[in-house]
């Protein structure tokens, strides 16, 4: 998990996610740090970056930056989709998630499946602007349990699943798992789309060839997407996408203005033109996918 040390009297943490090499933030003012049920989570305030929270040593969001992931995780498959009624949310404790969710108006229900309760109760108190009132938001309904064992289990079914998880480390590893996947595809919709983070793929291609190969045997239709988010140092962050219509992968950029004029959103990163452009991928990426590095 992360550590704290000292440079000139002024507190700084360490982000722990790589052996060799990381990234340090300094600490203004540590707002809460404790271990949950299932982690260690700590928040805290930097001048540039504003309030962040980590997990096991990990950082998770930012207030500068969290609107990029955020919009992109949300926007990309409900315009993508353009008619879902029913949306599921893995993970996204700190709220952000939900807030980008239910600015699409027409959506029936969002349901949010949180395996660790502390994460929702200290983020609502800590990091408001991520939810934004998106809590009392009368769709939406809170379930604390495994995201495997809920999909794996629900009768409902959902136009599109968002699995909003940490790294395939501690309560994050089971989201990367086929069994995990299985279940998603089970309890989707005909025509529904499942997006996942995927870390970033310069350092992290092991997970991407792996969440690839799995997808590929449940979904007709298994990529990524991409955004640049500043946090995630390393490159682009990756994002999984995978659904039974190939279709929604090609959306045309007039279709995706269409709706986004219709939904009468604004946003500060997500764009159409973003969209249509965000499925093109490094060369490096995909001969790592093919097999060829």
């Amino acid at each position: 998990m992360g550590e704290y040390q000292y440079m000139s009297q002024q507190s700084t943490w360490y982000e722990t996610l790589h052996a060799n090499f990381g990234q340090y933030f300094t600490v203004e003012n540590v707002l809460y740090h404790n271990k949950t049920e299932h982690q260690d989570l700590i928040i805290f305030e930097n001048a540039e970056l504003g309030r962040i929270m980590a997990l096991d040593g990990v950082v998770q969001t930012t207030e500068r930056d969290e609107f990029i992931y955020h919009e992109m995780m949300a926007h990309v498959p409900l315009f993508a989709h353009g008619h879902a009624k029913r949306v599921l949310i893995i993970g996204g404790g700190d709220g952000g998630m939900l807030r980008e969710v239910c600015r699409h108006q027409y959506l029936e229900s969002i349901t949010m499946v949180e395996i660790d309760a502390g994460v929702v109760e200290f983020c609502r108190q800590y990091l408001p602007n991520h939810n934004a009132g998106a809590y009392d938001d009368p769709r939406f309904k809170l379930v604390i349990d495994d995201g495997v064992n809920f999909v794996n289990t629900t009768s409902d079914k959902f136009d599109v699943i968002i699995s909003d998880c940490t790294d395939p480390e501690g309560p994050g590893e089971s989201l990367f798992t086929s069994e995990f996947y299985e279940g998603c595809a089970r309890c989707l919709n005909e025509g529904g789309v499942f997006v996942a983070q995927n870390g970033v793929c310069f350092l992290q291609q092991d997970e991407a060839i792996t969440s690839h190969k799995k997808l590929s045997h449940y979904f007709a239709d298994s990529s990524f997407y991409q955004a640049a988010i500043p946090t995630y140092y390393g490159g682009i962050m990756t994002f999984a996408w995978a659904t039974q219509n190939p279709a929604l992968r090609q959306t045309p950029l007039e279709i995706l203005q269409q709706r986004f004029n219709n939904a009468a959103i604004t946003c500060r990163y997500y764009t159409p033109a973003i969209h249509a452009g965000c499925f093109a991928l490094p060369q490096y990426l995909l001969d790592s996918l093919s097999g060829n590095q």
